[in-house]
């Protein structure tokens, strides 16, 4: 019997240690389709990085009145590039007096926002599990708070004050000013 429990012991620890030994294959294959391009002139006049502490809970009611609840706290990272789409903009030149008036000069808008997804403390239970959609719309409404807390922020204000300085600073080394 101790001989038998010994052996069925020796199998065992040899047979777990083979299959953490045993090679693993993996195939992995990447296909990049160029869906378009074309030029653009966008200039991006000021950036920020912003830590957006997201916290999702659903609740919902089996069979009407058994509660099952889902949470998770998400920690959104992302670099907000604030600038502008030089093709709203529009001016009117006066080569005599060497003016540029600026018809229609849009706000500075937000170009892009680059975000990273933490997920921590993600609780769900076996009725009510996280779906791949659940998942898109935490990443979306996350990232939808990090850019009204940009437009909120002194973002956009600073990017208007970058773009007159470097439009003033251009137009100088021509003899040209800017009218407003």
């Amino acid at each position: 019997l101790v001989l038998g429990i010994l052996l069925g012991g020796a199998l065992t620890y040899l047979i777990t240690k083979l299959n953490r030994k045993a090679a693993v294959e993996s195939r992995e294959s990447s296909h990049t389709v160029v869906e378009s391009m074309r030029k653009v002139f966008k200039i991006v006049c000021a950036e920020g990085q912003f830590n957006e502490l997201y916290d999702y809970e659903e609740t919902k009611k089996i069979l009407g009145f058994i509660p099952s609840k889902k949470k998770a706290l998400v920690i959104v990272k992302a670099k907000v590039l604030v600038g502008y789409d030089f093709e709203k903009l529009s001016w009117e030149k006066d080569e005599v007096n060497k003016k540029i008036k600026l018809v229609n000069f849009p706000e500075a808008e937000i170009l892009s926002i680059e975000t990273d997804y933490k997920y921590y403390n993600m609780e769900e239970n076996i009725f009510d599990m996280f779906s791949r959609e659940d998942l898109s719309n935490i990443q979306q409404n996350g990232k939808r708070q990090v850019e009204l807390a940009a437009l909120q922020s002194g973002l956009p204000k600073m990017a208007a004050e970058q773009m007159r300085t470097l439009l003033t600073e251009v137009l100088q080394t021509e003899k040209w000013a800017i009218e407003d």
